[in-house]
């Protein structure tokens, strides 16, 4: 199976739907607080989806999918942080104005034309991470351009919208879901599909995390931002990559889905040479073989494992449990021999294709979820039971046997949904929303969404944007993160110290320490980019350090730089009393200023030191003698006047030694 691929000849294309976190105050359609999050719950509420028709009288083909899931969905709630809005027991509030202008921030940002008015739509979610089965989400801002490599990255959209709530744990057919951040306002800024390569996407995420965080009004951390990747290659589809939390994850998700779909359209060509051609063409037969396979040497598929795996996991009936008793279906594949094992994404194969829509949609998620005819396990009597179920089902030489397991009713849609990924492969790229893996590797999460999901939110009246108000937000902007970096790699900063201030917000502080406190520009980058990274590993809050403190260390190191020698301690008492002013600070710490006679006091020190005349001695002594001096004057003298007097010390003592002598 091929691992590499020519990204041009195969024709790759991808585009971004970004995610980014609006740092407000309240939520989105509602007046709780926004990001407070919590691990206990105060109630539950269980909940089932169901499909509704479009404005145009039809169903969408998700809603339809998550229907047949049949989920449990049960939302953990927290009296700090969600009211009835969130369970769509009351209408909703007014949009949040602080989350729609730094909606509009954002969209100045990115380059992008402010819409007049500001429209709320319902974007249906049957997954049931939104208890409404739909998403409020509204367009603040089209058309914008992002320098990138040499040439604009074009941004379709930026839509302001409601977060889903976060996934505590996913068995069989019971979802569970904790509610605290559902409601928290966040932008999804959408590019063109104007990638080529998978560097190119992970470079693309970075750059509009930097524009995003650029404002300081954005949430940063786990899950403050992530990303839906959508890929194609030339005669495929676009299949959305879900929730890539990590940009460094692209590369290989986006590598990866290339030779899938390049390896599913091979699967298709072969699939037309065999005849099959049309839905009717592929012929799926099951039966039930439970007896069959009931003395069988592999524990799955005996009913007595199946019962102990239900009691470990703690499975209960109508809730984890689909309905039926202990099942074991074999699925007949006429005609399709050799396509389980066909490859499609780096060391996987086609039979995974079809785990994952089992495991999704008929709710079969023990492992393993399935056994096939081209790669049985090896164990006692092995290829005889397989013969055996080869022969109850009536198998020639040119069939392919699947074998499912678990409650029967489950046990019926997996076989269905073998057959209509079949059907699918005719076709060769479904349309399908995946779930990724930090190696690279992706699964099925659910059918793509189509036009149909979205429609007018009734409940929420239009908001009009002036062009006084986005004229006041554009005054206060930053500049563009390009611009930034040109400049600080001009005073010799280094592009991952650049970045990592962008990210985090420090280039704001930073511009504010060389225009007020005339701080020296590379010296406050590696300052706040690199050396406070050390203290805040170490536990030290320097995060909690006020922008005056910062201004004060700054101004009073300008007139003493000596007293950068002593930053580490100096920062930590800071930022163990933040409340107290440096000059304070300095004084607790008895580096109020220079000691005026410490020559006197290094010749006091070193009154015990003895000279060594050997080989290097002399470094030695020095070494020791300033570990003994320096922490009395580290901060005051600056050390290459301390060592200086030492090396002089200990020199003329050396001296006068061998006279002695």
């Amino acid at each position: 199976m091929e691992h590499s691929i020519d990204y041009a000849e195969a024709g790759l294309i991808a585009g971004l739907e970004v995610h980014q976190q609006l740092l407000t105050q309240h939520k989105m359609f509602c007046r709780c607080p926004a990001g407070i999050y919590t691990r206990e719950h105060d109630g539950e509420v269980l909940r089932h989806m169901r499909p509704t028709l479009s404005e145009l009288g039809e169903y969408d083909g998700t809603a339809l999918m998550e229907f047949k899931t049949r989920k449990n969905i049960i939302y953990l709630l927290h009296k700090s942080n969600v009211c009835t809005y969130e369970m769509d027991d009351t209408p909703p509030f007014p949009v949040d104005q602080q989350a729609l202008d730094v909606a509009i921030e954002q969209c100045l940002m990115l380059g992008c034309d402010i819409v007049d008015e500001v429209h709320v739509s319902r974007k249906q979610y049957l997954d049931g991470s939104i208890p409404t089965g739909f998403q409020r989400t509204a367009i603040v801002g089209v058309n914008g351009r992002l320098p990138f490599r040499g040439r604009h990255l074009t941004i379709t959209q930026v839509s302001v919208e409601e977060d889903s709530c976060r996934e505590v744990s996913d068995k069989g057919h019971l979802v569970v879901w904790r509610t605290d951040r559902l409601g928290t306002p966040l932008i999804e800024t959408v590019t063109g599909p104007e990638l080529r390569t998978p560097e190119e996407v992970e470079e693309a995420i970075l750059l509009i995390g930097r524009v995003c965080r650029s404002t300081g009004h954005v949430r940063v951390g786990i899950g403050a931002s992530r990303q839906d990747v959508n890929v194609s290659v030339r005669g495929g589809r676009r299949v959305e990559i879900k929730g890539v939390s990590r940009a460094a994850w692209a590369r290989l998700l986006v590598h990866g889905e290339a030779i899938r779909q390049v390896n599913l359209l091979r699967l298709r060509d072969e699939l037309q040479r065999r005849g099959f051609k049309r839905p009717e063409d592929i012929e799926v037969h099951h039966q039930e073989i439970t007896e069959l396979v009931q003395s069988s040497q592999l524990p799955a598929l005996r009913r007595e494992s199946w019962e102990e795996f239900i009691a470990e996991e703690k499975r209960r009936p109508d809730f984890e449990l689909g309905r039926g008793s202990f099942c074991v279906r074999a699925v007949r594949l006429a005609g399709l021999a050799g396509t389980l094992s066909w490859p499609t994404q780096p060391d996987y194969i086609f039979a995974h294709e079809l785990a994952g829509r089992v495991r999704v949609i008929a709710g079969l998620d023990q492992q393993p979820i399935l056994l096939h005819s081209e790669k049985w396990p090896d164990y006692m009597h092995a290829q005889r039971e397989l013969q055996g179920i080869r022969t109850a089902l009536g198998c020639g030489p040119r069939d392919a046997i699947v074998v499912v397991w678990g409650p029967s009713e489950d046990t019926v849609t997996a076989a269905e949904e073998i057959r209509l990924r079949y059907i699918d492969a005719l076709d060769g790229v479904p349309h399908e929303t995946r779930q990724p893996f930090p190696d690279g590797s992706t699964d099925f999460e659910r059918i793509l969404p189509g036009p149909d999901r979205m429609y007018p939110d009734t409940d929420s009246p239009p908001v009009r944007v002036t062009r006084e108000r986005v004229m006041g937000l554009k005054t206060h902007l930053p500049p563009p993160p390009w611009i930034r970096e040109e400049r600080y790699a001009a005073a010799g900063v280094s592009r991952e110290t650049i970045h990592f201030l962008i990210r985090r917000n420090g280039a704001a502080l930073v511009d504010r320490l060389v225009a007020e406190c005339g701080a020296d520009l590379r010296q406050a980058c590696r300052f706040f980019g690199e050396q406070l990274k050390g203290l805040r590993r170490a536990g030290v809050p320097v995060d909690g350090v006020p922008v005056e403190r910062w201004c004060e260390l700054f101004r009073l190191a300008a007139e003493r730089p000596v007293l950068w020698e002593a930053a580490r301690d100096v920062v930590a008492r800071i930022a163990a009393t933040p409340d107290r002013p440096v000059e304070q600070v300095l004084a607790d710490l008895g580096r109020g200023g220079p000691e005026p006679e410490w020559q006197q006091l290094v010749q006091a020190m070193l009154e015990t030191v003895r000279p060594d005349r050997g080989a290097n001695g002399l470094e030695r002594v020095v070494r020791f003698s300033m570990g003994r001096v320096m922490p009395g004057l580290r901060g005051r003298v600056p050390g290459r006047l301390v060592r200086a007097a030492v090396e002089e010390r200990i020199s003329m003592r050396a001296q006068m030694s061998e006279r002695a002598l």
